[in-house]
């Protein structure tokens, strides 16, 4: 692990991973098993700051942000909405609540991956960062609140997808400390790793033979470098092509579709007004962003009461059409909310993203068009209705009147919910697309009419896993990992 660009500029290596986040770090380690990794990641490590990864502190990151070397980066969508993306060793996993929740049977199943394989990939997660959680006041009585309202089954505690109520996985242990993805790379073969930080990659490499587009390598600056000053690294470039590596995307739904356009894959008009040479017009990159529009009420609580609180309890409701939770949120230093939230798992409403900068390290511009859909605004509707009904619980009253002498706000009583909806949307940053399977990728996450690039994260997703995602995109990292690995295999074979 180094933020010495000098110790990789020039070298070669089997696979480049960027983005050292939550599908990177099992892609990378996986692959490293047989062959030479880098990783490249354009914010430093979660571990020489231990308050990061703390919960009594963790809120704190999400709060400080600063433009280049933040370990949280905020955004606000055009749509208005602020959002978070991670920009550390670990990406979003070191920030987000740590809920852990895999997909659904039949999202696997829709997806088309193998059943057998996501299962291994799973429980390769789990067995290394993934623990049971102890429930706090609130997520107990959010509980009984929620049973109350007639979210039934109690399902206990369990890791699956499914209808009713239960406890889910976290990535907290019992001491309070997350362990993110980036506790994946202590798998990785240490002699075949190299994981660079600090390091922002500005395009990728390609080289044309007979009409073949190939990547061969990226160039990168240091994060808090000139963007004039560039490196380079390189795949491998062995006699058989067929056992070549490849270049990964790894970056997110943000960063992933942002660095195809910078290098010049993606929409041939938008790239032309950022003088970008084309590569390859490919329309659909940076189409279909989609986000999980989220309803919340809250009750705030002036008193230093508890800072974070991470979600544990978990309803899927509506056959699987709503996820509910609670958690503690700090709005500064001397304030925290108790929060009931709910988030709508599959919207139809669709939006876009397009480079604002040929910078790699600002921000995009992403519009997700949350609610623009008429199914979207009725669903929403219902959403707050359902909160309405739990806030109401005799179980929740209790709490909020015991440990925190308020009450919910006003806006548990709504007098129009679709008004409500479009004035008070937030997210769970559970977005995602822009690099989406069958449009941009294939069913093996190549990228179309490019050879050796490939792109593994949640910019791949038609829809979301309905849960938390994290737990699907780690399970992606280590499944596709895996699937290349036998596909070598099985070429050397023959």
């Amino acid at each position: 692990m180094t933020s010495d660009v000098n110790e990789v500029s020039g070298k070669s290596f089997d696979y480049i991973i960027v983005g050292g986040g939550t599908a990177g770090c099992p892609l990378a380690a996986t692959l490293s098993e047989k062959f030479s990794v880098l990783l490249v990641e354009r914010g430093g490590s979660p571990y020489e700051n231990p308050l990061i990864l703390n919960k009594m502190y963790s809120s704190f990151a999400l709060r400080k942000t600063d433009e280049f070397s933040s370990v949280a980066q905020s955004f606000v969508s055009r749509d208005g909405v602020p959002n978070r993306r991670g920009r550390v060793l670990g990406g979003t996993s070191v920030i987000n609540g740590g809920l852990y929740s895999r997909a659904s049977d039949d999202y696997v199943h829709r997806v088309g991956w193998d059943e057998k394989l996501v299962k291994e990939a799973y429980e390769w997660v789990e067995s290394k960062i993934v623990f049971k959680p102890q429930l706090t006041p609130w997520q107990f009585a959010l509980k009984f609140g929620l049973l109350e309202a007639g979210f039934i089954p109690f399902n206990g505690f369990s890791l699956e997808h499914i209808k009713g109520t239960k406890i889910g996985g976290t990535t907290y242990d019992k001491h309070g400390i997350k362990h993110p993805s980036s506790d994946l790379l202590g798998a990785a073969n240490s002699q075949h790793i190299t994981v660079l930080l600090n390091a922002t990659v500005k395009s990728i490499i390609f080289h044309e033979n007979e009409n073949e587009r190939i990547a061969c390598g990226i160039k990168f600056i240091k994060s808090d470098g000139s963007t004039n000053q560039i490196y380079e690294a390189y795949i491998n470039q062995p006699h058989e092509s067929s056992s070549q590596g490849d270049v990964i995307l790894s970056a997110g739904a943000i960063g992933s579709p942002q660095l195809l356009m910078l290098s010049g894959i993606g929409p041939k008009k938008h790239l032309r007004g950022f003088n970008i040479p084309l590569v390859l017009h490919l329309k659909e990159v940076g189409q279909k962003m989609q986000d999980n529009p989220t309803i919340s009420f809250r009750a705030d609580n002036k008193a230093n009461y508890r800072l974070l609180e991470s979600p544990q309890v978990v309803t899927i409701a509506e056959d699987f059409k709503f996820v509910i939770g609670g958690l503690i949120i700090p709005r500064g230093f001397n304030a925290t909310s108790t929060t009931l939230g709910i988030k709508l798992a599959f919207p139809q409403s669709t939006g876009r993203l397009k480079l604002n900068d040929v910078d790699p390290r600002r921000n995009p511009m992403v519009k997700f068009n949350y609610l623009l859909k008429e199914k979207d605004l009725d669903d929403c509707a219902n959403m707050v209705e359902l909160l309405r009904k739990i806030s109401r619980s005799k179980s929740v009253v209790m709490f909020l009147r015991n440990e925190l002498k308020t009450n919910f706000t006003s806006s548990t009583s709504p007098s129009n919910p679709r008004e409500f909806c479009k004035n008070n949307l937030s997210t769970f940053y559970h977005y995602h697309g822009g690099c989406t399977v069958g449009s941009v990728v294939d069913n093996d996450y190549k990228v179309y009419g490019v050879k050796n690039l490939r792109v593994v994260d949640g910019s791949t997703f038609l829809e979301s896993p309905g849960t938390n995602p994290m737990a699907t995109v780690l399970m992606l990292g280590r499944y596709q990992g895996i699937k290349i690995l036998r596909d070598r295999e099985k070429k050397f074979s023959i």
